[in-house]
């Protein structure tokens, strides 16, 4: 398996897209992943207060909470589809190499390309059903079903932009490696 190493920074000499246009798209994704990734720090910082208030509340004064578990899953989500392309900008995303093993190198690139075309689509497909999702939240005022009944737009919204950001990342990647890159100087 491919665990694309335990370093969140992307190597000072990565290679960078030869096309200006896409090495631009390429370094406001990284900025953008930058931003997300500290974003997140701090919200599961504060998913782990809200968790520790529940238990504590409930443990020691009885009282019930009915709004924590929301409040938490909906902070997972944005964690999750938020940092997804920093993931794999990284190459980080969990991949089986027993074919990479067995092929040649030049048959290993394409096996890397198709891949990376196929994420790229199944992705793309996501993104367009999370925004469906999002709007019609939106429009019609979905809440969840519990007393606390938080808006579902909430992490509708933060699904679909991660993903939207997931699918133009991996696009970046399949074009870069269409388009060739050079290294920084």
């Amino acid at each position: 398996m491919s665990h694309g190493g335990l370093d969140v920074h992307p190597p000072a000499n990565a290679p960078v897209p030869a096309n200006a246009v896409l090495a631009a798209v390429a370094l406001v994704l990284q900025w953008f992943n930058k931003a997300a990734v500290t974003v997140s720090m701090v919200a599961l910082m504060v998913t782990a207060l809200i968790l520790t208030y529940s238990v504590v509340v409930r443990y020691f004064f009885h009282q019930p909470t009915d709004w924590q578990d929301e409040a938490a899953v909906f902070v997972l989500v944005g964690v999750i589809f938020l940092c997804a392309a920093h993931v794999q900008s990284l190459r980080g995303h969990i991949g089986i190499e027993a074919l990479a093993t067995l092929l040649s190198p030049r048959a290993n690139q394409i096996r890397m390309f198709l891949v990376d075309l196929v994420s790229f689509l199944f992705c793309a497909f996501f993104s367009w059903k999370s925004w469906t999702l999002f709007h019609e939240a939106w429009s019609e005022g979905q809440t969840t079903s519990s007393t606390f009944a938080p808006p579902l737009w909430i992490p509708y919204s933060m699904m679909a932009l991660g993903m939207s950001v997931l699918t133009l990342q991996i696009l970046v990647q399949v074009l870069t490696r269409l388009t060739g890159t050079k290294e920084q100087a």
